[in-house]
C-alpha cells in the first residue's frame, strides 16, 4: 500500500473529479440496494392480491421502518389500482424500472468523472518520468538499458492505470453497495443476515491465499518485458553490424529465449489471476445455496419470513456477489500493480547528483578564461584524471591529443558538467561551475561530437534545436557557415526535408555539418569539439574542417582531436597520457621537441 499512496499523490490535481465520482458512486450504491428492495411490493401484488392496505400506515420509529415502507407502498398501490390489480402491477414495475434507471445513470456519471482522473494521472506520471529521464545525469544511463526504461514509461505506467487506478472506481462504490445492501438485508431478516456473515470470512481467507504471490510473479513479467524491449532496441540500433557479421540467428535466439521466459511467467501470473474469478463465484454460489436452505426453512417451516421478502432477500444477497468479486479482483490488481509502481517510482525517486545549488549563479557571459585546477576524476575505481591543471584563455583554441583512454573526452564531459569532478574544481572567469546553474553553463557552450546526433525531424528544426523561434534567415546563415546550405538545397524539400531516424537519410559528412550548423546558430562563446572529424572520409573532412575553422573564429575552443592534421593551427596543443599532461605547445614547438606528439603525427602520417 506504500506504493499506492505515492501514486495517489498524482491524483491531487484531479481531486474534483474524484469527489464527483464519490458522490455519484454513493447514489449508485444506494439505488442499487433500493432497486432490489423494490421487488418486495411487486411480489406482494403478484402473490398476495388479497392483502390490500386501505388505511394510510403510521410511522412508529426507526425500528418499524421496514414494515412502514412496505405497508405505505402497498397502501399507494391499493389507492392507485382500486379493483384493477393490473394497474397496481404496472405501478410497481414502473417503480422498479425507475430505480434501476437511476442506478445505471449514476453508475455512468461516476465512471465518466473517474476517467478524467485516471487518464490525468497516467499523463502526469509519464510527463514526470520523461522530465526525470531528461534531467538525470548521463552516468545514470550507463547502468540502465534503454529498452527497460521504455518498458517502464509505457507498459509499467499502463499497468498502474489498470491496477491501482481501477481501485479508485471500486474504493467507494463497491463497499457502499455492500453496506447499503446489508442494511436492507438486516431490515428484512436479522437472523438470516447474521447466518450469512458466518461464511464471508471463510470465503475471504481462501481468496486472499490465491493473491499472495501475484506481486512476485508480476515483477518477473515486467522485468522480462524490459529485457526483450532492450534486445529489440539494440538490434534496430546495430542492424548493419548484425547483418554484416551474420549474427541474425544469435540475436534471434537471445530474443526467443527472452520471449519464452515471458511466456512462462505470463502464463503463471494469468493462471493464478484467473483462478480468482471462478473461485470467488463458486464460493458466492455456495453461500447462496446455504441461504436457500436456511431461508427456505424460515419460510416453509418456521413461518418467520414471508415468501416475497425472501425472494427479494436472495436478490440482495446475489447483489453482494458482484461488488465482492470486484473487490477481491482489485486486491489482486493492487498486488500486481505494486511491482509496476516500484519500477516507475525507482526512476521518479532517483536522486540527481549533478544539481544546481541553492542561490545558483546565472552566468550569462564569458570574459577571461576556463581553468581546470587540480582536477581528479574516476568513473568507478581507477582515476582517469589525477591532479590535472589546464588554463584556456578567452579567444584561444586549445587541442587535446593522446591515445584512447588518455582522458580527452572525460575533460569535455567535465567542462560541460555531464559529470562532476571527484576532486579539484573547474572555474569559468573565477567562478566554480558547480556554483552556476547548469542551464546557464551549457548556454555558454556549443558541442559538436564524433557521433552526429540528429533527430527524426526536418533539417530546419534540427539546426534550430538550440534556439527557440529561430528565423529562417538565421538557420540559412548558420548552414552556410557550416558548408551545409548547398547540399540542403538539393534535398527534395530543402530545409523542410525530414532526415529520418537519427538522420539516416544523410551521409556522415552531411550529418556532421548539420551538427556544426546547430552549434553555430546557438552562437556560444565557448566551443567544445569532441573528435568532430574522426569518422569522416577525406573530402567530407575537408568540408567539415573548413566549417569548423569558420565556426571557431573569435571563439574560445576546446578541441579533442583524433586526426592531428585538423588541429595544427591550434594556439595550444596539449598531449595527454593516462590522464596527465606530458607536453604542450604549438604544433611547431611540439614537432621540434621530438617527444610524444611528433611520434603520434608520424604514426598517423605512416598509417595514411
Amino acid at each position: 500500500m506504500n506504493y499506492f499512496k505515492k501514486i495517489l499523490q498524482f491524483a491531487v490535481p484531479y481531486r474534483r473529479y474524484g469527489f464527483l465520482n464519490i458522490f455519484f458512486n454513493i447514489l449508485y450504491a444506494l439505488f442499487s440496494a433500493l432497486s432490489f428492495a423494490a421487488l418486495i411490493p411487486m411480489l406482494d401484488v403478484l402473490f398476495k392480491p388479497d392483502e390490500k392496505v386501505f388505511e394510510k400506515p403510521v410511522y412508529e420509529g426507526f425500528g418499524g421502518l421496514k414494515d412502514y415502507l412496505q405497508e405505505y407502498i402497498n397502501y399507494r398501490v391499493t389507492a392507485y389500482s382500486g379493483d384493477d390489480e393490473m394497474k397496481g402491477l404496472v405501478l410497481v414495475i414502473g417503480l422498479v424500472l425507475v430505480l434501476f434507471l437511476f442506478k445505471n445513470v449514476f453508475n455512468y456519471l461516476a465512471m465518466y468523472f473517474i476517467t478524467f482522473l485516471r487518464n490525468g494521472v497516467l499523463k502526469d506520471i509519464r510527463n514526470k518520468m520523461y522530465q526525470k529521464i531528461v534531467d538525470l545525469p548521463i552516468s545514470f544511463f550507463s547502468e540502465k538499458r534503454k529498452g527497460d526504461l521504455i518498458a517502464r514509461i509505457t507498459s509499467d505506467v499502463l499497468e498502474i492505470q489498470h491496477s491501482f487506478l481501477s481501485v479508485l472506481e471500486l474504493i467507494v462504490r463497491e463497499p457502499l453497495t455492500i453496506l447499503f445492501t446489508i442494511l436492507i438485508m438486516f431490515g428484512i431478516s436479522t437472523k438470516l443476515t447474521i447466518f450469512v456473515f458466518v461464511f464471508i470470512p471463510i470465503a475471504g481467507m481462501i481468496i486472499s491465499r490465491i493473491g499472495k504471490s501475484l506481486k512476485r510473479k508480476s515483477d518477473k513479467v515486467q522485468k522480462e518485458q524490459g529485457e526483450f524491449l532492450s534486445i529489440v532496441e539494440e538490434t534496430l540500433g546495430g542492424l548493419r553490424v548484425v547483418k554484416a557479421f551474420t549474427a541474425e540467428s544469435k540475436f534471434f535466439n537471445t530474443f526467443k529465449n527472452s520471449t519464452s521466459r515471458f511466456f512462462k511467467f505470463s502464463n503463471s501470473l494469468l493462471n493464478r489471476q484467473n483462478l480468482a474469478s471462478p473461485t470467488g463465484e463458486f464460493l458466492g454460489i455456495l453461500v447462496i445455496g446455504v441461504l436457500l436452505w436456511f431461508g427456505g426453512k424460515m419460510v416453509l417451516i418456521d413461518k418467520t419470513l414471508d415468501a416475497s421478502s425472501f425472494i427479494a432477500y436472495m436478490g440482495l444477497a446475489y447483489n453482494i456477489l458482484t461488488p465482492a468479486k470486484a473487490i477481491s479482483k482489485a486486491s489482486y490488481g493492487v498486488r500486481k500493480g505494486n511491482a509496476a509502481a516500484e519500477r516507475v517510482l525507482e526512476i521518479l525517486q532517483s536522486e540527481n547528483p549533478i544539481k544546481d545549488p541553492e542561490n545558483a549563479f546565472e552566468k550569462t557571459d564569458f570574459t577571461e578564461e576556463i581553468k581546470l585546477n587540480g582536477v581528479s576524476f574516476k568513473y568507478e575505481e581507477d582515476f582517469v584524471l589525477k591532479d590535472f591543471n589546464l588554463t584556456i584563455k578567452k579567444g584561444k583554441t586549445v587541442a587535446l591529443v593522446g591515445q584512447s583512454g588518455s582522458g580527452k573526452s572525460t575533460i569535455a564531459n567535465l567542462v560541460t558538467r555531464f559529470y562532476d569532478v571527484t576532486g579539484g574544481g573547474i572555474f569559468i572567469d573565477g567562478t566554480n561551475i558547480k556554483e552556476m546553474t547548469k542551464k546557464s553553463l551549457r548556454g555558454l557552450m556549443g558541442l559538436v561530437t564524433q557521433d552526429s546526433i540528429l533527430f527524426n525531424d526536418t533539417v530546419g528544426n534540427n539546426i534550430g534545436l538550440g534556439m527557440e523561434n529561430a528565423s529562417e534567415e538565421d538557420i540559412v546563415a548558420a548552414a552556410k557557415i557550416a558548408n551545409a546550405h548547398d547540399f540542403i538545397m538539393e534535398l527534395p524539400e530543402g530545409y523542410n526535408t525530414n532526415i529520418g531516424d537519427g538522420g539516416n537519410k544523410l551521409s556522415g559528412g552531411q550529418k556532421q555539418r548539420l551538427s556544426i550548423a546547430r552549434a553555430v546558430l546557438k552562437n556560444p562563446p565557448i566551443m567544445v569539439l569532441d573528435e568532430a572529424t574522426s569518422a569522416l572520409d577525406t573530402e567530407s573532412e575537408r568540408l567539415v574542417q573548413d566549417a569548423l575553422e569558420k565556426m571557431m573564429q573569435n571563439r574560445t575552443s576546446l578541441v579533442i582531436a583524433h586526426r592531428l592534421s585538423t588541429i595544427q593551427n591550434a594556439d595550444v596543443i596539449v598531449v595527454l597520457n593516462k590522464g596527465e599532461i606530458v607536453e604542450q605547445g604549438t604544433h611547431e614547438e611540439l614537432m621540434k621537441s621530438q617527444k610524444g606528439y611528433k611520434k603520434l603525427v608520424e604514426m598517423q602520417s605512416f598509417a595514411s
